[in-house]
C-alpha cells in the first residue's frame, strides 16, 4: 500500500505568513531551513550592504535580503530563498515589486555556507537558480574564504582569499 504525499503550492506557502518563515518550498515539498549562526549573518549582511548600495546608487535594479522567495518553478511549485539576491532593471515588470514570491530566477543569487550545510544540497540550489535562468550564483564559505562563481554548470571560478568582514568592525 502506497501513500500519497500532498503537494503544496507557492501560493499556499506564501498564505502561511510568518509561519512559512524558515522554509522552502522544493518540488511541492516544505523543506524547513535551519536559522544560522552568526558567522553566517555577519558575512551575509557584509555582502548584501555593498552589493544594494551600488545596484541602488547605479539603478541596475533591485538588490534583495535574505529569506526573499523567488518561485523557480511550477506544478509541482519550487519556492526557494537565497542569502542575496539581485534582479536587473530591465526585468522588473510595470506593476512593481511583487507582494508574494518573485516570479523567475534572480539574475544573481548567493547562497552562503553554513557548517551544517550539505554539500548536495547546495549543488542542487545552484543547479535549480541556473537552470530557472539565473546569470550567476556565488556559492560564499566563509571557512575556506572562497567565493565560487557560476556562470553556468561548465563556467565556474574558484576566488580564493577573500575577506568577508568589515576589518574596521574587528576587534
Amino acid at each position: 500500500m502506497s501513500t500519497a504525499t500532498e503537494l503544496m503550492t507557492a501560493e499556499e506557502l506564501f498564505l502561511m505568513g510568518s509561519a512559512s518563515s524558515g522554509y522552502e518550498l522544493v518540488k511541492g515539498e516544505l523543506k524547513e531551513m535551519s536559522p544560522t549562526g552568526g558567522e553566517h549573518g555577519i558575512v551575509t549582511a557584509n555582502l548584501t550592504a555593498p552589493l544594494v548600495m551600488h545596484v541602488n546608487a547605479n539603478k541596475f535594479g533591485i538588490g534583495f535580503g535574505a529569506e526573499t522567495g523567488f518561485k523557480l518553478a511550477t506544478n509541482p511549485d519550487t519556492v526557494r530563498a537565497p542569502d542575496i539576491a539581485f534582479v536587473r532593471r530591465e526585468r522588473i515588470h510595470e506593476e512593481g515589486r511583487p507582494e508574494s514570491y518573485w516570479i523567475g530566477a534572480p539574475d544573481l543569487a548567493v547562497e552562503v555556507l553554513s557548517p551544517g550545510d550539505v554539500a548536495q544540497e547546495v549543488e542542487e540550489k545552484v543547479h535549480e537558480y541556473l537552470e530557472s535562468g539565473s546569470l550567476m550564483v556565488w556559492v560564499v564559505n566563509p571557512k575556506r574564504q572562497t567565493v565560487t562563481v557560476y556562470r553556468s554548470l561548465t563556467d565556474i571560478k574558484i576566488l580564493a582569499h577573500v575577506s568577508f568582514h568589515n576589518q574596521a568592525n574587528m576587534r
